[in-house]
């Protein structure tokens, strides 16, 4: 019943990690689409005197830029863990910037 209980509890991780990184990476980088499309301000109305352009929305880019940086920096994370991992090397969280170890 205790190795039941182990490859549970591994399971579990590992969905975690897959709905993460596999669903969640994509997820942002839409949301970042969504909110530089939001920063635009809407659609132009045309009125009597004239055509009247909605005002941008600054708040939508920062949220944009701030879903895209959070998705390149996954990715460049990614990219170091197998690139460190032909070299043998490993990447520690020991500290908040993750460093860069001897196997």
């Amino acid at each position: 019943m205790h190795n039941v209980t182990f490859a549970l509890d591994s399971a579990w991780r590992v969905l975690l990690t897959c709905l993460i990184l596999g669903a969640g990476l994509p997820i942002l980088f839409a949301a970042g689409i969504r909110a530089l499309a939001w920063s635009s301000g809407g659609e132009p109305t045309v009125t009597e005197t004239g055509v009247a352009v909605p005002a941008p929305r600054p708040a939508g880019k920062v949220l944009a830029y701030a879903c895209f940086t959070v998705v390149v920096l996954a990715v460049l994370l990614g990219i170091t863990f197998i690139v460190a991992s032909g070299f043998g090397k490993a990447i520690t969280f020991d500290h908040v910037i993750p460093t860069l170890i001897d196997k």
